[in-house]
């Protein structure tokens, strides 16, 4: 499991990526520097690694969840309902891969900012 940084204006999002091939390609690509938008309780951003939908992808996900959506080459923050959501689920637009969990979850209903930086955790 490699660390990573979200760094939204003054506001650091500190995450944990898994194993998986996309988390890998994520890793890869870093630093990635984007500009976002929120969809209700989700952020999420374009970032220049292309990835195919795997096997345990899903649209429901955990809130802290870090996942990747295939469909619009994105990373994505969940941490409460979207539009799509049936009650206080988090619901992506459709499936996304699972790449890692935030470990400062409570920082993520204070994000504004749309400007992102990713980056290793030092």
């Amino acid at each position: 499991m490699a660390r990573v940084n979200f760094t939204l204006g003054d506001i650091v999002v500190e995450a944990e990526l898994n194993s998986s091939e996309t988390a890998r390609r994520i890793l890869e690509a870093l630093p990635i520097e984007s500009s976002g938008s929120y969809w209700g309780a989700e952020f999420y951003f374009s970032v220049p690694v292309k990835a195919p939908q795997e096997k345990d992808a899903r649209e429901v996900v955990e809130p802290g969840t870090v996942a990747y959506w295939p469909a619009g080459a994105c990373l994505c923050l969940f941490w409460g309902p979207t539009p799509a959501s049936q009650g206080d689920e988090c619901r992506a637009a459709s499936a996304v891969n699972l790449v890692g969990r935030v470990l400062n979850p409570e920082a993520l209903p204070r994000l504004k900012a749309r400007k992102v930086r990713v980056a290793a955790a030092d």
